[in-house]
């Protein structure tokens, strides 16, 4: 991989609008403490509020998207019971006469809502609704971000959990391909519009018609390193290794693990875990996006190899005194649209509660990304590889 230009790293800034008395939150919050988020004067006016952490999408301030989603529905006078099928951190819930069905598949953004006296359902794309009757709104972020096949889903997930003669509030990103949604959700649902503008981000209404659901899209999958991978769509490296995960691979070649216990943190797709499992170590996998849980219990079978995999923020899912030989990280920065560092920095702060005497952290990253220094908290740290941009991290805890 080596020649290849090192991938770019933004990050995020606080929401365009934020008063500037909101632009900073105490730095010694624990991750896991849900806190105010920090909302647009615009949201203000409107009387709404919202929480957040680390790890919900948007987070410290609130997603663009889903913004313009609150204001539009609040201008149009919504009410009763409204499915949100990208909940966040319950935003919608704050509408005047609106009882807020919460769905997400975000294991941070589910402790939020929990925490705002919510019940959320967790879900993803093709779930069947809990709920013998349907809600008569529904509303959805589209997260093009995450890919065509998964937005695809969204859509057809959208026009399954909405009644005919109900009503779908369509949000996103014009530079994420809302357009072409918008269009495919209305050839589904029969009628719609955009009706309310942002900078790029975009709201439609549409009213469904009867009729069948637009298929959904079926998983990717490929064989690497011994492993067959299955890729539900959206998830991290669903349809191919990625250039981090595979310098990782490549720099471990074949270690015999038989009978160490591994953790593979932030599983996506399973092929981290599932190349562990294959030389020899007892595996779980963890990860807080449940579409990447069924994926890696995907691959795992697929494999015909087995191991635990937890729907988890972090580490959160496993008891406090569950520790491993062994933990394999390629840790996510991304949350939405920006570049959030807070989950990776858990990462290494969780590696710290979960590293036995004498294990060691295999950690992959982008090249400019600031990890050494907290890995040194763990113990000796060295650089097993570096090229194509990314570099292989060994942190060693003393025996």
């Amino acid at each position: 991989m080596t020649g290849r230009r090192p991938q770019k790293v933004r990050f995020a800034r606080p929401p365009r609008d934020a008063a500037p008395e909101d632009i900073s939150l105490p730095s010694d919050l624990p991750y896991g403490e849900v806190r105010p988020t920090l909302l647009p004067p615009r949201l203000k006016d409107l009387n709404l509020s919202a929480q957040t952490k680390p790890g919900v999408r948007g987070f410290p301030g609130v997603d663009d998207a889903q913004a313009l989603l609150a204001q539009t529905m609040r201008k149009d006078r919504v009410s009763g019971d409204v499915l949100d099928l990208t909940a966040m951190g319950g935003l919608l819930a704050g509408l005047p006469g609106v009882t807020l069905r919460a769905a997400e598949g975000s294991a941070a953004a589910l402790t939020v809502l929990e925490a705002a006296g919510l019940d959320p359902w967790p879900a993803a794309p093709g779930d069947p609704a809990p709920w013998n009757e349907r809600a008569r709104t529904v509303a959805l972020v589209l997260a093009g971000d995450r890919g065509n096949a998964y937005a695809q889903a969204q859509v057809a997930w959208a026009h399954a959990c909405t009644p005919p003669g109900g009503t779908l509030y369509l949000a996103g990103d014009r530079d994420k391909g809302f357009d072409r949604y918008v269009r495919a959700a209305g050839a589904a649902f029969g009628t719609g519009e955009t009706v309310a503008r942002d900078g790029g981000m975009r709201v439609a209404r549409l009213v469904r018609r009867p009729g069948p659901t637009p298929p959904f899209p079926d998983p990717e999958g490929y064989e690497a390193y011994g492993v067959r991978v299955v890729g539900r769509p959206g998830v991290f490296s669903a349809a191919r290794p990625d250039k981090a995960t595979a310098l990782l691979l490549e720099t471990l070649g074949e270690p015999d693990w038989s009978g160490k216990e591994a953790l593979d943190l932030g599983c996506g797709a399973g092929l981290i875990g599932a190349w562990a499992a294959r030389r020899g170590a007892a595996v779980t996998l963890l990860d807080g996006d449940l579409q990447s849980v069924r994926s890696s219990r995907d691959t795992l079978a697929a494999s015909g190899l087995s191991g635990e995999v937890l729907h988890s923020d972090v580490d959160a899912a496993l008891p406090p005194e569950r520790t491993f030989d062994v933990i394999l990280t390629n840790p996510p920065f991304h949350v939405g649209r920006g570049v959030v560092l807070d989950v990776a920095r858990e990462f290494i702060v969780a590696a710290g509660r979960r590293l036995r005497p004498g294990g060691a952290l295999y950690l992959v990253a982008n090249d400019p990304l600031p990890y050494e220094a907290p890995l040194r908290a763990l113990g000796e740290v060295r650089e097993l590889a570096r090229a194509g941009g990314f570099k292989v991290l060994q942190a060693t805890r003393p025996s």
